[in-house]
């Protein structure tokens, strides 16, 4: 086991930090100082570890002077890097001039964590929120966009634009992360599997973010038939939870965010699946709502406590 329960690189996901300052301006043209703002809270909260999350700040649209910029601030915050993730920026869009920029920034992504030293770049085929789930009061409430169910050609275009991206990742020293989501072709463990698989690089994997679909309001497998399948492809991880609920009588599904251990997923019985399947990638922990910050503190000391007892099992 390349690392024990405290010096497992757990990050912080950026999702509760909005994209524009106070005064209106983008966080991308932003001052370096309000991003050491940014990283001052995630190390308050305990973090020495921070994923770079592209609805924040896209390292990839960062100019060689900015990319600077930005490995200089985080030294100086005192805060690795586990990732970087891309979010909605599908290489199959169904818009192709879409699909072909969301390609090219991938690859730029890739090329900018290169030069930051991170070792993973997390990316997936979700697409957009669409205006209906941008006003829900939590977006998995409404459906997004789906992948076309049964189209072998479009399937294999991802292959292909994966292959492409992992190929020059593997040049750079850097692994790619493919983030299981609902209704793509990273959407269920066979899918996903037949995924990795197909793209055949020892450095494209899973990020078996199974909480995704276990969101959903709908009929949905147990998280541990959704998760096993997919952990000996696992290489990154974001790790949250979510409470669920079914009424019979009505039909009706109910889900909210939880902390990792109150939520349906059973992170203790996970944690021992992963490593069980030979899991040695780094974490991301996310939480939406409220100070999200805070309580993905709460799920990485919980996850260390986990850890600290399932490793010394091994030794």
């Amino acid at each position: 086991m390349s690392y024990s329960a405290d010096s497992w690189p757990i990050g912080a996901a950026l999702l509760q930090f909005p994209n524009t300052t106070k005064d209106g301006r983008s966080v991308q043209d932003a001052p370096a100082r309000h991003w050491a703002r940014v990283f001052r809270e995630v190390a308050a909260a305990g973090f020495d570890h921070v994923d770079l999350t592209d609805t924040w700040l896209r390292p990839g649209d960062l100019s060689p002077e900015r990319l600077t910029e930005l490995a200089r601030t985080l030294k100086e915050a005192e805060l690795g890097l586990t990732a970087v993730t891309t979010a909605r920026r599908s290489v199959i869009d169904p818009d192709p001039h879409t699909a072909a920029a969301n390609l090219e920034y991938l690859l730029r992504t890739v090329e900018a964590a290169a030069e930051l030293g991170v070792g993973t770049v997390c990316a997936g085929l979700h697409r957009p929120l669409t205006s209906a789930q941008r006003e829900a009061v939590w977006f998995w409430h409404e459906q997004g966009g789906r992948d076309p169910d049964g189209d072998e050609r479009i399937r294999a275009l991802a292959v292909e634009r994966f292959r492409a991206v992992g190929e020059r990742a593997a040049g750079l020293g850097v692994q790619i992360s493919l983030e299981m989501y609902e209704d793509t072709y990273l959407g269920s463990p066979e899918s996903a599997v037949r995924m990795v698989r197909d793209i055949g690089l020892p450095n494209v994997g899973l990020n078996p973010d199974v909480a995704n679909l276990v969101r959903l309001h709908r009929p949905v497998p147990h998280w541990e038939e959704l998760l096993t399948p997919v952990l000996p492809y696992a290489n990154y991880w974001h790790i949250k939870n979510y409470y669920r609920d079914h009424d019979p009588a009505t039909g009706a599904y109910f889900t909210v965010p939880a902390p990792a251990e109150s939520g349906v997923i059973n992170y203790r019985q996970a944690v021992e699946l992963a490593l069980d399947a030979g899991f040695e990638g780094p974490i991301c922990v996310e939480h939406y709502g409220g100070d999200g910050l805070s309580v993905s503190a709460r799920n990485r000391d919980y996850l260390r406590k986990i850890l600290s007892v399932k490793l010394a099992e091994r030794s």
